[in-house]
């Protein structure tokens, strides 16, 4: 009997191990036999199916790629978006892969997708401020297609898994000012994905996750836990969230509504809550840098967060959704490493609405934001507004603080505070700078003794004191008054003293102190991170007493404004330029109307200025929101580079324009334009020894420069370059990061051609002839255009007209005066002088018009006119007079280009050149210049 039960095992072992090999040997065969079918079939759906460019390295089927499925996968893939990101990347993996079902393989020889993995992917969602996207790479279906109509045969998606493994996802939507950054992205989604309306079951897990809104931070390197079912609509392709549970860190989200994606925007219903959460639990998404605070300090209270998002998106019909926001804190408490007062009774309740997303029409309801430090130190405030621009108010300050317990209780680790802070301070009524409305409003803050240190610098901010006071009865900007009676504090022993009284501020009446001296750099670093290397020096002796309207209707001897500042070693920055300047010394002094450039020393890479002069209605400028600088000056410099202007090089200042920003993304290899200040009308005669642009070098640039918000201005201004005195009237205005327009007059007397052939890019465009010439010309031309995004000229864009004086030229080996000496079997012609002659041209669309002009050759006469192109295309008629006066002579065409020129004698026929098309609005070339194939006649 034991014989038979080893008899049966070993039968039952043998048949497990030929069925083991079997399944493993089909796992190998079975890729074998459909390599090209399911990779073709990959290929040919995609085509099909998406509007964009896929490409990748290499692809292989296998069940061992994610076992047990089997998966063709297509390494080191990359798909590009959609217009207008047709060029940027959308996905780029080191692996996709596609799960096949098996079955329908094998018995009907038909490629079913039913899986997704993506691994070690950046998916990178794109949408631009016009609100256009550039995930719609599924070509819709065509509507005159027969709806009724069963679906062919062939390869079809049908998912039943989306596997996400180790991506990273940003989304970055400048049209809503929103980036999402997800680092370390896993994701699995499982459901029937082949229904019209499923189910998708989500495990999904970020290790880093940033959020920004409008430039700001408002999540940065969290840790998310997302547990999710969402119901999918895909004929309208819309998300019902129905079980969406969040964890950002520790602090739990619950997420419902609908999400529902248009071609052009959103439909949006979403609510996000946290219900009784611990305070803890919410400071837990505060900044990283905070995660070691928290550590050390015992944290209490309960809170409660909703947060809303209603509404369509639509930027091209201006729709946007409402956005609402509600913090509930109560019994908060705040003790850091035990201190002696901890902070307790913290309450808070924000309630804010967006709606539209308009801040015009923002509401905001602080109904209450209080604490207690100890047994007499407390802080309380509430806050109403309706509105932005015009603004309804009702709010209220009051608090007593000692600020070296409230420190303490808090555990400010980088600072540390000490000082007397009392304030009590009432308002209601409206605020509108249009209408010279302010909320009616009393009371004051108060600062004694106040110390401040951070561990950025050794030294304290020591002798703080700040006492202000506010007073409005009325509601109207006439009746305001602000004191400040005194302002004060030491700083590395040196004293600075502020004492100023400011009312009637529709016609602001101002009466002002200032005195003291000021180490910049090192007060910057008692704010500053460390490492940051910024010296400087500031003096200030200053009484300033007037009214706003004494400035701007010319009363000037009723203004008292005097004293002086001294700077000295200073570094300044513009969100217009990528660089910093650096004044090595100024000396300002203050006279009524004007302030005073005595000396002004400052550098810009490696651009140098000194200065002196004056500008007008300084204080007026600063007090006002859109003020402007007018003033006259002389400068002289060295040297000035205008390359290290250009808007997008890459330079020490980070704080840019965001226009500026978006360009460098967009344009990586653009150096941009420079970007003309818009709040200055000033004045400059200049005396600069070199300017360099764009390779060129300008010596001796002398002339009167205007620099107003219409642009930049050269008037009466000369400059040598090539040994040749040119003389400009030119204005040049910035349109955006990448783009500007500029109007020049250039006249010349005595320019080497050959030179100028070398060395002057446009000239080598415009003269292509020159190369074979010598000797010297003159110049009478006017041209205006764009300019292209590394600030040379778009030669489809140029319109001018002028003169080339042609002084005593040579031109020898020309291929077209070769060729007409070959065809006309005159040698005379090949190599001809040409003096005293005159060349009127116009140029419009890329195209340069050459009047008819005469000149005297060998005893010949010949008169040329036509058309050729910056691209070398030629359509030139010439009239060959005959010895001895010219009276009789035959007609020449010649067509081709410059460098194979076709020449035809006896002949009338040439070729037309199309002009370039030009979109001046967009800055955009729409057709290039061509050669009709249609031969025309010329005109007698």
């Amino acid at each position: 009997m034991s014989f038979s039960y080893k008899n049966i095992a070993l039968k039952t072992l043998k048949v497990l191990g030929i069925a083991i090999a079997t399944i493993l040997l089909l796992l190998f065969l079975i890729p074998l036999l459909f390599p090209g079918k399911v990779a073709s079939e990959v290929k040919k759906i995609a085509n099909e199916k998406l509007d964009t460019k896929m490409e990748f390295s290499k692809s292989r089927l296998s069940f061992f790629t994610h076992f047990p499925s089997l998966t063709v996968s297509l390494d080191d893939l990359s798909l590009t978006g959609s217009a207008p990101f047709s060029n940027d990347t959308l996905l780029k993996a080191e692996q996709v892969a596609f799960g096949i079902n098996l079955k329908r393989l094998i018995f009907d020889n038909e490629v079913k997708i039913n899986k997704l993995y993506v691994s070690k992917a950046l998916i990178n969602i794109m949408v631009n401020q016009k609100g256009q996207a550039n995930y719609n790479i599924y070509k819709a279906p065509d509507d005159k297609e027969d709806k009724n109509k069963e679906p062919e045969e062939g390869t079809a998606i049908r998912l039943e898994r989306i596997d996400l493994e180790d991506c990273h996802v940003k989304y970055n939507d400048r049209s809503a000012k929103v980036l999402i950054d997800a680092k370390g992205f896993n994701y699995v989604g499982k459901g029937n994905l082949s229904e019209d309306i499923f189910d998708l079951n989500t495990d999904a897990k970020i290790d880093n996750i940033d959020f920004y809104y409008n430039r700001t931070a408002y999540l940065r390197k969290k840790e998310l836990r997302a547990d999710l079912i969402t119901r999918i609509n895909t004929h309208a392709l819309s998300f019902i969230l129905q079980k969406n549970e969040l964890r950002i860190n520790k602090l739990p989200l619950e997420f419902t509504g609908l999400f529902t994606i248009l071609r052009d925007g959103y439909k949006i219903n979403i609510k996000a809550a946290s219900k009784n959460s611990t305070l803890k639990d919410l400071f837990s998404v505060m900044p990283p840098e905070y995660l070691t605070w928290m550590e050390e300090t015992e944290i209490s209270g309960k809170s409660d967060l909703l947060f809303t998002f209603k509404g369509d998106y639509n930027v091209a019909k201006n729709q946007k959704p409402d956005l609402a926001f509600n913090l509930k804190i109560n019994e908060g408490a705040i003790n850091y490493q035990n201190a002696p007062a901890p902070l307790t009774d913290f309450q808070m309740d924000l309630n804010a609405i967006l709606p539209s997303l308009d801040v015009q029409k923002l509401l905001i309801n602080l109904n209450t934001l209080k604490f207690k430090v100890g047994e007499k130190d407390y802080f309380t405030a509430y806050l109403h507004s309706k509105g932005f621009n015009e603004m309804t108010v009702n709010a209220s300050v009051k608090g007593a603080l000692d600020l070296a317990t409230v420190d303490a209780a808090i555990g400010l680790n980088t600072m540390e505070l000490k000082g007397i802070l009392k304030t009590n301070i009432q308002a209601r009524g409206v605020f509108s700078t249009s209408k010279k409305l302010f909320p009616k409003t009393i009371g004051g803050i108060s600062l004694r003794n106040g110390w401040l240190k951070t561990d950025s610098y050794p030294n304290p901010i020591t002798d703080i004191t700040l006492v202000a006071n506010v007073l409005n009865k009325a509601g109207t900007f006439e009746d305001l008054i602000v004191a400040v009676a005194p302002a004060s504090f030491v700083f590395e022993g040196n004293p600075m003293y502020v004492n100023a009284t400011l009312s009637d501020f529709s016609d602001l009446a101002y009466n002002a102190k200032i005195k003291g001296e000021l180490n910049v750099g090192r007060i910057y670093k008692v704010f500053s991170q460390k490492g940051v290397d910024i010296t400087g020096y500031a003096k200030a002796d200053l009484s300033l007493k007037g009214k706003q309207s004494y400035a701007t209707t010319g009363q000037y001897s009723k203004l008292d404004n005097r004293g002086t500042i001294i700077l000295k070693n200073i570094k300044a920055t513009s969100e217009l330029f990528p660089k910093a300047f650096y004044i090595k010394q100024g000396n300002f002094r203050f006279q009524n109307e004007k302030m005073w450039f005595e000396k002004f020393d400052a550098f810009y890479g490696k651009s140098d200025f000194a200065i002196n002069g004056y500008l007008l209605n300084t204080i007026n400028y600063f007090l006002e929101s859109h003020g402007t600088l007018s003033g006259e000056f002389n400068m002289k410099s060295k040297l000035i580079n205008v390359d290290e202007f250009m808007a997008l090089k890459k330079g020490e200042n980070t704080d840019r324009n965001i226009d500026v920003e978006y360009a460098k993304e967009d344009h990586p290899k653009m150096s941009g334009v420079v970007i003309v200040p818009r709040n200055l009308n000033v004045g400059l005669t200049t005396n600069v020894d070199k300017v360099e642009y764009n390779g060129l070098v300008l010596n001796k640039l002398a002339g009167k420069v205007s620099v107003t918000k219409e642009g930049f201005y050269l008037k009466n201004t000369t400059f040598n370059i090539i040994d040749c005195i040119v003389g400009v009237d030119a204005s040049y205005k910035d349109e955006s990061p990448t783009s500007a327009h500029f109007d020049a007059h250039f006249t010349a007397k005595d320019f080497s051609v050959q030179k100028a052939y070398k060395e002057i890019p446009m000239f080598h465009d415009m003269v292509t002839a020159a190369e074979k010439a010598e000797g010297i010309i003159g110049i009478d031309y006017t041209i205006k255009g764009d300019l292209n995004g590394n600030m040379g000229p778009i030669y489809e864009s140029l319109e001018g007209e002028g003169i080339l004086n042609l002084r005593d030229v040579k031109v020898k080996g020309l291929k077209l005066f070769d060729g007409i000496s070959s065809q006309t079997g005159q040698d005379g012609l090949n190599n001809p002088d040409l003096k005293g002659i005159e060349i009127k041209s116009n140029i419009d669309n890329n195209l340069i018009h050459i009047q008819p002009f005469t000149f005297s050759v060998a005893s010949f006469r010949p008169t040329i006119k036509g058309t050729t192109s910056f691209d070398g295309l030629l359509d030139l008629r010439m009239r060959l007079g005959l010895p001895p006066f010219g009276l009789v002579g035959f007609p020449i065409t010649i067509t081709g280009t410059h460098d194979d020129p076709k020449i035809k004698i006896f002949s009338k026929t040439g070729q037309k050149i199309f002009d370039a098309i030009y979109d001046e609005k967009n800055n955009k070339v729409i057709r290039e210049e061509k050669v009709s194939k249609r031969k025309v006649k010329a005109k007698s």
